[in-house]
Order: structure tokens, then C-alpha cells, then sequence
């Protein structure tokens, strides 16, 4: 499948997320309860959905702390793992579902930031300012076409790389693999893709569109 069709047909929340187009944090109220107890029993697909019900959720919360793309999506998964771990103490009468995963959210990202403040600074090519576009850009209505209109503005090369990793949905080493290139090149160049496409976004409307 191109890049193209799996913008404008597929199911792109992974995409979305990695752009950083999430709800804000309160539209969640319109969320059902009632997952965790399921979650708490071992269902795997009460999990599932737990996910992809407070995914935007999660990644908002962690992105207000967490600007390298890669750290947040590790410090979700590890909020997720500690969700499937810790459902049976939710309690419905004490807080909703939101709230419960918010609050581990909101203590894993302080955790990590506090352990960040206590290593050494370092800087490299891939901690440079710019990775700050992890940002959320919360309540974004995104509408398909024009996401496609502001991904055709990257290189091609930018474009593949986006196809092999989202579309495709290969890791960075197996695109090594495909490609040839050095890892470190792959990870820049998506996450700068990334970075682009999303002041692409911001700057982009319906009337430029209309006009391409």
C-alpha cells in the first residue's frame, strides 16, 4: 500500500500519535468506563481497547514533559504495562477510568523528568532542541486530504521512509536492513519528517489546498 492510500483509507491513529495530534484532555469525559475491571480479570482485548480508548490521553500528558518522540512512546508503554498491572486497585466509586490512567501517566512522565535532571547533560544529534515538535497538537480536527497535502511537501526519500516504518510497519533495524542506511540516519530523518510534516500542518488550510 502507498503512503497515500494508507493516509487517506487506513486506520492512522499510530500516525496521528506520532505526529502528535491527540484530543485535547477533556474531551476524554465522553470515555466509557468500565474497562479496567475487565483488564484487572486478564482480558487482552479489554486491554486492547484500554489502549487505544486513553492512548490520546497518555501521550498528551507524556508529551507536555517528554519531548523525544522515542522516550515518550517508551515511557507510554511502560504507563500501559503498569495500567495492566495495577487495574484490580481501581475503584469506579473513587475516580473514572480517565483519571485513574491520567495520574499514572502524570507520575511516570515527572519520574522520568526527574531522572533526566539528575544525568549529565548531554547533547547529540538526536536530543537536539528540535525533537520539542513531541508537543501535542491536542484537539486537532485532522482532515485526510490535507494531511496528504502537507506530506507531499517532504522529500521523497522522507516520504518512503515513512512508508516502510508506518505503512509497513517495520522497525528502525529492519529498515536498516531494507534501505542500507545507518541507523542513526533513519531515526533523524523520520523524526525530522516527522517535525515538518507537522509545521506543515499547522501552516496549512483548506483554501491553499484548494489552490494546489
Amino acid at each position: 500500500m502507498h503512503l497515500r492510500n494508507f493516509i487517506l483509507f487506513s486506520n492512522i491513529d499510530s500516525f496521528r500519535f506520532a505526529l502528535g495530534i491527540v484530543p485535547s484532555e477533556g474531551l476524554q469525559a465522553n470515555n466509557e468506563d468500565g474497562l479496567l475491571p475487565l483488564v484487572a480479570k486478564g482480558d487482552g482485548q479489554a486491554m486492547k481497547k484500554c489502549i487505544d480508548q486513553y492512548g490520546p490521553l497518555v501521550w498528551s500528558i507524556v508529551c507536555r514533559r517528554i519531548s523525544e518522540r522515542n522516550d515518550a512512546e517508551e515511557t507510554c508503554q511502560e504507563i500501559f504495562t503498569e495500567v495492566w498491572q495495577k487495574a484490580g486497585s481501581y475503584k469506579p466509586s473513587v475516580a473514572r477510568e480517565s483519571t485513574f490512567i491520567g495520574l499514572i501517566a502524570r507520575r511516570r512522565s515527572i519520574d522520568w523528568q526527574r531522572k533526566q535532571n539528575r544525568l549529565p547533560l548531554l547533547t547529540d544529534l538526536e536530543s537536539i532542541p528540535e525533537a520539542s515538535a513531541a508537543t501535542p497538537l491536542a484537539g486537532i480536527n485532522l482532515d485526510r486530504e490535507l494531511l496528504w497535502n502537507a506530506l507531499e511537501q517532504l522529500p521523497k526519500k522522507t516520504r518512503e521512509l515513512f512508508t516502510l516504518h508506518f505503512v509497513k510497519g517495520m522497525t528502525h533495524e529492519e529498515i536498516v536492513q531494507e534501505t542500507g542506511l545507518p541507523l542513526g540516519t533513519i531515526k533523524t530523518k523520520l523524526r525530522r519528517g516527522l517535525i515538518d510534516a507537522r509545521k506543515f500542518l499547522k501552516d496549512f488550510t483548506p483554501e491553499e489546498a484548494s489552490k494546489r
